[in-house]
């Protein structure tokens, strides 16, 4: 199996772009000791190799890869030619992750402990106010049952006094939205209509913008003319043919002899 690294550090030199992928340089310090008898190592560089869509997702640029830190995971590589690898070992990168800022990731913890801080203080200060009133309900509470007990005795009185009122209102019967002039609602069934009206033909045209007026407004733009005890129509035959055409139950007239 191929060997695994994880490399971390920054950018040594600039960003270089290829066909499907891109190239830099960084380094690493050697270790710090080394075993008997053997020379130290200072430094090893490295050229690493990221495809362009998983450099991408990073959010680096030219200019930020030389600021940023990052952690390299991949496995080294010999397959590259040398005028794109200057460093002392080829890595084939298979993930990149930028590594949070020092100096950000300290602003944060301050600014964290800061507003801890500050809830720390509020949460005191409302404890010591709750103390204060504990300490002070026991002179007033005399007073405060007594102006509760009004205040509840107000609320009830104010809430009979509605209840009374509606009682004693007279109930008033309200017809349904009609046209105006309207005398009476009756029920559509209850109306005879004439032989003479059943062998005419209303025009069609004017008929429709009557259906039009009562689907916009939800009643006859005019009353039924009928007589009041047979309730025979007399006029408004073509009011009739709507109501009956939009199965109307009620239809507002008005009586031929009140005219």
């Amino acid at each position: 199996m191929p060997h695994k690294m994880t490399l971390t550090g920054s950018a040594t030199g600039p960003l270089r772009e290829y066909d499907r992928y891109v190239a830099f340089d960084m380094r690493e310090k050697g270790s710090p000791s080394a075993p008997k008898g053997l020379k130290k190592s200072t430094f090893i560089s490295y050229t690493v190799f990221v495809a362009k869509k998983a450099f991408n997702k990073t959010g680096l640029t030219k200019k930020s890869i030389m600021h940023e830190k990052f952690l390299i995971q991949g496995e080294p590589t010999l397959d590259i030619p040398i005028d794109e690898c200057p460093g002392e070992i080829g890595v084939i990168c298979f993930q990149i992750t930028v590594l949070p800022n020092k100096n950000d990731k300290e602003a944060n913890d301050s600014k964290d402990k800061k507003e801890a801080k500050q809830e720390v203080s509020k949460a005191q200060q409302e404890v010591a106010a709750t103390k204060q009133e504990e300490k002070q309900e026991p002179v007033s509470q005399p007073v405060a049952k007594e102006e509760k007990k009004e205040a509840e005795t107000v609320q009830s009185e104010s809430k009979e006094t509605p209840i009374q009122e509606k009682k004693a209102a007279p109930k008033q019967k309200q017809l349904p939205t009609q046209p105006k002039g309207i005398q009476d609602v009756v029920s559509f069934d209850e109306i005879i209509v004439p032989e003479a009206f059943l062998k005419t033909r209303p025009n069609p045209e004017k008929t429709q913008k009557v259906i039009d007026f009562v689907k916009r407004t939800g009643y006859l733009d005019e009353p039924l003319t009928i007589e009041k005890g047979s309730k025979i129509l007399k006029d408004g035959y073509r009011r009739y043919i709507v109501a009956k055409t939009l199965k109307m139950d009620n239809v507002p007239v008005v009586y031929d002899d009140q005219k």
